[in-house]
């Protein structure tokens, strides 16, 4: 099992208030970046991978401010 500081699908689509099944597809069609672990076949990611790609997202709210 990996550490708490990895995030699963689940963990992806609460910090971007999605289902799974959303951050899962955008995996199959190349927006997620690389998993940093793959575990079991289960992918995982490092929070801070997901938040600089989160960042890096159109309409991340961050223009303007």
């Amino acid at each position: 099992m990996p550490d708490r500081g990895l995030w699963s699908y689940k963990e992806i689509a609460a910090h971007i208030q999605v289902q799974p099944d959303t951050v899962r597809s955008y995996r199959k069609h190349g927006l997620l970046p690389p998993p940093d672990l793959v575990d079991g076949g289960r992918p995982y990611w490092r929070a801070d991978t997901i938040r600089a790609w989160v960042a890096q997202r159109p309409g991340s709210g961050r223009r303007g401010r």
